[in-house]
């Protein structure tokens, strides 16, 4: 399949009313509004193809974006790629959801992830905070420095009330993820979660949202998730 021929199928899936749930959410123009679960017939078609990805991504159009994050060869992207893709990324659904998940399948993950952590912007910020979510979802706890992320923890505990509102957001799943999924510190995410308290994030015309890590990380243990790792990262 070529670039148009997966434009026509992500148009014809398009929905009006997923359309308005994107914008709402921070999409604009250009995009069709396709519900993520009915790309996956069309990702079966094409399986990985890092060109088309390439092709797909740079139309601007948000659906496509998304698509290509699906398809895209992770390992054939250089740190470059992945700073070219966040500076089209233009809001937290492509920042966090489709280049921190695509760069957390590769080997230059954290690296690239700590750079975009200390970057100042707010969604470079964003997405190497998640990105890091992704990782401590997904692969084995020896593949992390304990004292690294412990560091991090720290640094979120004293900075998230100050940061940028997406930032608080993947901040605070941070703490929630390692409390989850990194057994070696699940006791300092609970000890950092309660000394953060609520975390009060303002939103564009809505009423503020309260996020909490320590209930959330209650809720997940309560469940019998402690220590859960995601088969893949990418559905």
């Amino acid at each position: 399949m070529n670039v148009n021929m997966v434009m026509q199928e992500l148009e014809a899936l398009g929905k009006e009313r997923t359309k308005k749930i994107y914008i709402s959410n921070g999409a604009h123009e250009p995009l069709f509004g396709v519900a993520t679960g009915d790309m996956k017939p069309i990702f079966k078609k094409i399986k990985i193809n890092q060109p088309l990805a390439e092709q797909l991504y740079s139309t601007g159009n948000y659906d496509a974006m998304y698509f290509a994050g699906i398809i895209a060869d992770p390992n054939a992207m250089t740190d470059a790629d992945f700073e070219r893709w966040m500076d089209a990324a233009y809001f937290y659904m492509l920042s966090d959801y489709v280049v921190a998940v695509t760069l957390a399948e590769t080997e230059i993950a954290q690296e690239v992830a700590d750079n975009w952590i200390a970057s100042g912007e707010e969604l470079r910020m964003s997405a190497g905070w998640s990105c890091y979510c992704w990782l401590l979802g997904n692969r084995p706890d020896s593949e992390f420095s304990e004292s690294k992320i412990a560091n991090m923890l720290e640094i979120v505990k004293n900075t998230i009330h100050d940061s940028p509102e997406r930032v608080k957001y993947a901040m605070n799943n941070f703490i929630y993820t390692v409390g989850v999924s990194y057994k070696p510190l699940h006791a300092k995410a609970v000890e950092t979660a309660v000394a953060v308290g609520p975390v009060e994030v303002k939103r564009d015309k809505k009423k503020s949202s309260f996020l909490h890590a320590a209930e959330n990380i209650q809720k997940g243990v309560d469940r019998g998730q402690l220590g859960f790792k995601r088969k893949h990262v990418r559905c």
